[in-house]
């Protein structure tokens, strides 16, 4: 059996989910529960970062692990809450998915959020049976732009780093990518342009345009 070219590592938020809304929203209404408040240009710096990186860095860098995680626990049911009213698919997910399935080609997540955020998502999309290999926000000690997160994916799908491909929409995901010596193709998304995504080797307006040549085509 041949070995497949590449593999695949997606990001969630902003590639996978139009997330923006709802973490925003959720964020917001959180934070003022606990006397603090964010804005939407506060939000969109941080986002594809983790909860507990964020707070410590514009918080209070003393604040206890057992005080983040009650944030985070409230903050992440309110997500998920919302996103299972009407979940936001990116324009194209479900159906590159099961293309890149169809092909052989081995799929993994790489993603900051906490693991319930990442599993509903893969659920929605009806993925569980084809992305395997799920690393979130739990499984790393530091979060994007360290590598970990997709080291972690390449070996869990049994790829070297340099034949992994990485879709992301935040400059910080791109940057772990070629950190980890991966290819980068950027997503456009809410609260992203494409000058951001510069340092990507390519990139693409929404999920709908890729295809296994455009993927293959990174390679060459």
């Amino acid at each position: 059996m041949t070995s497949p070219l590449f593999g695949v590592i997606f990001d969630v938020d902003g590639v996978l989910v139009d997330s923006y809304e709802a973490h925003f929203q959720t964020w917001r209404s959180c934070a003022r529960l606990h006397g603090r408040d964010c804005t939407e240009a506060e939000f969109a710096k941080a986002f594809g970062r983790t909860s507990r990186e964020v707070m410590r860095e514009t918080w209070d860098a003393n604040l206890t692990d057992q005080e983040i995680a009650v944030f985070e626990d409230q903050k992440e049911a309110m997500y998920r809450e919302f996103i299972a009213k009407n979940f936001p698919e990116m324009p194209g997910a479900t159906s590159l998915v099961k293309t890149l399935a169809a092909a052989g080609i081995p799929m993994a997540i790489g993603s900051s959020g906490p693991p319930l955020n990442v599993q509903a998502v893969v659920k929605h999309l009806n993925a569980s049976d084809t992305i395997r290999t799920v690393i979130t926000g739990a499984d790393v000690k530091v979060g994007k732009p360290n590598p970990e997160v997709f080291l972690l994916g390449a070996k869990g799908m049994g790829m070297a780093p340099e034949r992994c491909i990485v879709l992301e929409d935040a400059p910080p995901g791109i940057e772990a990518a070629l950190a980890a010596g991966m290819k980068c193709l950027g997503v456009v998304s809410r609260g992203r342009t494409q000058p951001e995504l510069h340092k990507a080797h390519a990139h693409v307006t929404d999920l709908t345009e890729v295809t296994y040549e455009l993927l293959a085509g990174l390679f060459e």
